[in-house]
C-alpha cells in the first residue's frame, strides 16, 4: 500500500514558488513513499539534515554543508552512509549550492531524487512541512455542510431534507462563511486538532433544493468562502414531528454529546428541526455558548450553584 506523494509531487506542486531545479535522480522522482515506511518515520517530515532521527525530505544548507566538510574522512563517510540508510523520498540543496560528485553519486546508488533552490533552508522547510503534513495525514469525509460560525468550525449534519443547505444561506446572509457542502474533509492534524477542507470540485459550491447548485463566492463575496478551518463543534439536526421519536427533554442542559472523528472526541449538540424555530439565531447562540464553555464558563452549573445557594440561604 503507497500514498500518491512522490519527489515529483511535490517538485511540480512548488518549483515556482521555491524556485526548484533538478539536479540528480529525476528518473527516481514518481517513486511512491510506502505506508508502512510512513508508519517508521522516526525523523519529521522536512528538516534540516538529521543523521540519527531521518527525516522524509532532507534540507542541506550552508550549515549542514558546513559541518560535513569539517568532519575527517572517515567521519565525513560515515555521516553519509548515515544519511542514505534510511534513504530520504527527496534531498533539497538550499542556498543555490550546487551538490559534489560525491553526493550525487551517493543519491544515484540509493535511487535518491536531488534538487536546489536558491532560497534559505529555513524557507523550505517552513513552506514544506504544512504541504507534508497535509498530504500524509488520514483522512475522512462526513456528510454535511462545513461552516465558519463566529470563528468557529461548525459541522452541520442530519438526515437529508432536514435543512442544512437553507440554514447554511441564513448563516451566510447574517455573515458567517463556507468551508465546505456536502462532503467536507477533514484531516487530524495534531493529537488534538482536526482540519476541515472542501474538495476542489465542490470549491464556493452550495445545494439547495428548489434552487440547484449556488456559487457562494459569486453571490456573497470572496469573503463569504474560506478554504480550510479547524472543527471546534459538530450540531446535528433532528426532524421534530409525529412520525419521529422526540428528543429526549432536559430543560436545564443541551443535548449534548461527542462523536470521534478520527480518534478525536469532537462536542457535538443536537437540536430538533421544528416550524417556528429561527436555527441560525440558535446556531449561532449554541456557537457562543460552547465558547464560554471552552473558556471554563457552564451555565448550567452556574445556574444550579445559585439554586443550591438560595436553598441553603433559606433554609438558615
Amino acid at each position: 500500500m503507497s500514498t500518491d506523494l512522490t519527489a515529483r509531487t511535490i517538485f511540480d506542486q512548488h518549483q515556482k514558488i521555491l524556485e526548484l531545479d533538478w539536479v540528480g535522480g529525476q528518473h527516481y522522482a514518481d517513486r511512491p513513499v510506502a505506508s508502512d515506511n510512513l508508519g517508521h518515520q522516526t525523523g519529521s517530515l522536512v528538516g534540516h539534515l538529521n543523521l540519527i532521527r531521518p527525516n522524509l525530505v532532507q534540507i542541506l544548507g550552508k550549515t549542514e554543508l558546513a559541518y560535513l566538510d569539517q568532519l575527517g574522512k572517515n567521519s565525513h563517510q560515515d555521516a553519509l552512509n548515515s544519511l542514505f540508510s534510511h534513504p530520504p523520498l527527496l534531498l533539497i540543496f538550499s542556498d543555490a549550492i550546487r551538490p559534489s560528485k560525491i553526493f550525487l553519486d551517493r543519491a544515484e546508488q540509493h535511487g535518491v531524487p536531488v534538487a536546489t533552490t536558491p532560497q534559505s533552508a529555513s524557507q523550505v522547510i517552513d513552506h514544506l512541512h504544512y504541504y507534508l503534513t497535509s498530504q500524509i495525514s488520514k483522512k475522512q469525509i462526513h456528510h454535511g455542510v462545513f461552516m465558519e460560525v463566529m470563528g468557529l468550525g461548525v459541522l452541520l449534519t442530519g438526515p437529508a431534507g432536514v435543512g442544512k443547505s437553507e440554514l447554511a444561506l441564513e448563516l451566510l446572509s447574517r455573515g458567517h462563511r463556507l468551508i465546505a457542502d456536502d462532503a467536507p474533509e477533514f484531516r487530524r492534524t495534531t493529537p488534538d486538532t482536526i482540519l476541515g477542507t472542501c474538495p476542489d470540485i465542490l470549491s464556493d459550491f452550495l445545494e439547495v433544493r428548489g434552487l440547484g447548485i449556488l456559487n457562494v463566492r459569486a453571490m456573497y463575496g470572496n469573503n463569504a468562502v474560506i478554504t480550510e478551518k479547524r472543527l471546534h463543534l459538530i450540531i446535528q439536526l433532528q426532524l421534530s414531528s409525529e412520525d419521529t421519536e422526540p428528543l429526549p427533554l432536559d430543560r436545564l442542559r443541551a443535548i449534548q454529546h461527542h462523536r470521534q472523528i478520527l480518534d478525536v472526541d469532537i462536542p457535538e449538540v443536537m437540536l430538533p428541526v421544528a416550524p417556528g424555530r429561527d436555527l441560525s439565531v440558535i446556531i449561532e447562540a449554541a456557537v457562543r455558548n460552547h465558547v464560554l464553555i471552552m473558556n471554563g464558563y457552564n451555565a448550567t452549573e452556574d445556574f444550579i450553584e445559585r439554586q443550591h445557594h438560595q436553598l441553603n440561604t433559606n433554609n438558615a
